[in-house]
């Protein structure tokens, strides 16, 4: 059996060690994790828990820990970012999701090894120009993110792009566009976390869950619609590009399918075996005519390149998201 070493930065994160469970479920593949578990309270360090991960390196001796070991490592794949769309410090922003991005891309393309990266959907700005995973320069530097961290993820796409074009990218490389991802180890993002973990604190005590009244007249309240994808769905695809030789570029990952809060929030009170009760609240000032009113991710792309696997369902993922996790007294994949 053939060994492999694969390093997973932000593998502590939410879709990080979702990522790391497909990884670890391997054993010919050692997983290594490159991220920050900070307090022993805030749950990281559960996400990791389950799975033997063959060594923790901080963020510090990242640099350190690789040099040392260029020929080991098959893999990078690169999770670790400000995540946050509502950051205020956009310097910190670019040094973590662009400069970090690019120095561990050009080290992949150094010593010819595979690089996988999480970009996002948050790159389509406000959706006018669609959601086409076209990987071509002129289209990608159309696009007109809504915030600095939107605006980071395509600044990487543009600077991948553009070295591949120049013969100077690693020999595998996939950058993945991520939509609306739920699913387990969430648990400490707080205010980041999915719609699914927000609604169900409310769900369990039998409170109704708060949707925002929309501010658009052609789309009812709650009607608004994102491309929900179950974060389990994410570390099949990196597994899968990880496995072998695929058409090196950006790709779109999301379920392919619209789904309104309306239908999330339904799903989420069928799965704790309650009625739906649900209440329209004014839109926040500060998004209002900012706000995506839909979003669903173009998979042809993915699928062309060879990926026959079905995407979760939006019911069946939260079912599972709900009954298997956050209905138990351990919530943790």
């Amino acid at each position: 059996m053939n060994h492999r070493t694969i390093l997973v930065t932000g593998g502590a994160g939410f879709i990080g060690s979702n990522i790391v469970a497909e990884l670890a479920a391997d054993r010919s593949t050692s997983v290594v994790v490159c991220d920050r578990l900070r307090g022993a309270d805030t749950g990281k360090w559960r996400n990791l828990a389950k799975h033997p991960i063959a060594d923790f390196v901080p963020p510090e001796k990242l640099w350190e820990w690789l040099n040392e070991r260029p020929g080991e490592i098959e893999a990078v794949v690169h999770m670790g970012a400000i995540s946050s769309t509502t950051e205020p410090d956009a310097d910190k922003i670019v040094e973590t999701n662009f400069g970090l991005s690019r120095d561990l891309f050009l080290w992949c393309a150094e010593h010819k090894r595979a690089f996988i990266y999480a970009s996002s959907a948050a790159t389509y700005g406000d959706g006018a120009l669609g959601f086409d995973d076209d990987n071509a320069f002129e289209p990608l530097a159309a696009l007109r993110p809504l915030n600095a961290y939107g605006w980071s993820k395509a600044l990487f796409d543009l600077f991948a792009v553009r070295e591949a074009a120049r013969g100077a990218a690693p020999p595998r490389w996939a950058g993945l566009k991520f939509f609306n991802v739920y699913g387990p180890n969430e648990g400490h993002k707080g205010a980041m976390a999915s719609m699914v973990a927000r609604m169900w604190p409310d769900v369990a005590a039998g409170k109704a869950v708060r949707l925002f009244r929309s501010d658009n007249s052609e789309i009812g309240d709650g009607d608004q619609r994102r491309d929900f994808v179950h974060v389990r769905d994410i570390g099949e695809v990196v597994r899968w590009l990880a496995e072998g030789r695929r058409e090196n570029g950006i790709y779109n990952l999301g379920s392919g399918q619209a789904r309104s809060f309306n239908d999330l929030a339904t799903a989420v009170f069928k799965a704790a075996g309650r009625p739906a009760s649900i209440d329209y609240i004014d839109m926040p000032e500060a998004i209002r005519g900012r706000y995506q009113d839909f979003t669903e991710a173009k998979m042809g792309r993915l699928r062309r390149a060879g990926y026959d696997r079905p995407f979760t369902a939006l019911e069946a993922g939260v079912e599972d998201y709900v009954r298997g996790y956050l209905a138990k007294g351990d919530p943790y994949r």
